[in-house]
């Protein structure tokens, strides 16, 4: 399918959740968060940004919680 057909489908899909009341509607608090976030983004990537400590994964090498020892 050709790019304007499915921006054309996707505009029906829009208005159509837009008069049924069922459209997300963003509060500012969303809007302001998303906008940090897609900013930050890009300078993460690059190197230059702010970065996320990394969650270490789960230990695997002891007992599981709640686990009775044989």
């Amino acid at each position: 399918m050709d790019r304007k057909r499915v921006s054309e489908i996707a505009s029906k899909g829009g208005k159509a959740a837009h008069a049924a009341g069922t459209a997300h509607q963003f509060s500012s608090d969303e809007a302001r968060s998303a906008g940090r976030k897609g900013g930050v983004a890009p300078h993460v990537r690059r190197g230059r940004g702010p970065r996320q400590p990394a969650v270490a994964p789960p230990s695997t090498s002891g007992p599981k919680e709640g686990a009775q020892s044989s």
